[in-house]
């Protein structure tokens, strides 16, 4: 079963991502900022997909966290999203989808499914 990490901030919304991958039958870690993302896939090999903000706290926001585990964990997916910060082409690694908040739960899990997929 695929392993998704979340790497969000704000303690509720985190929550609510985590409820909404659970309940479509992933397995979820969660991280309150990069840095802990880090550690956690240090640690945990078995994570195969990173669904990170972009707008938080810590050494990296979430547009270098994905370019840094495209780097170091070339075969770990990522999704990227905030109701916050714009981001514009070319900003994100190759492949990595943008997501704005507030965003439709069903696309969200379409998305990870789509990854889910390429990562077989």
């Amino acid at each position: 079963m695929t392993k998704i990490l979340v790497v969000e901030d704000e303690p509720i919304i985190r929550l609510g991502l985590i409820n909404t991958i659970e309940d479509a039958g992933y397995h979820v870690g969660e991280a309150a900022n990069a840095d802990h993302a880090v550690r956690a896939l240090e640690s945990d090999s078995s994570f195969e997909i990173v669904v990170t903000d972009v707008d938080m706290p810590g050494s990296m926001d979430g547009i270098a966290l994905a370019h840094y585990v495209r780097n170091r964990w070339p075969t770990v997916q990522m999704v990227v999203i905030s109701g916050k910060v714009g981001v514009q082409p070319g900003d994100l690694p190759d492949g990595v989808p943008f997501m704005s908040k507030p965003f439709q739960e069903p696309r969200l899990i379409a998305t990870i499914e789509s990854l889910a997929g390429a990562g077989r």
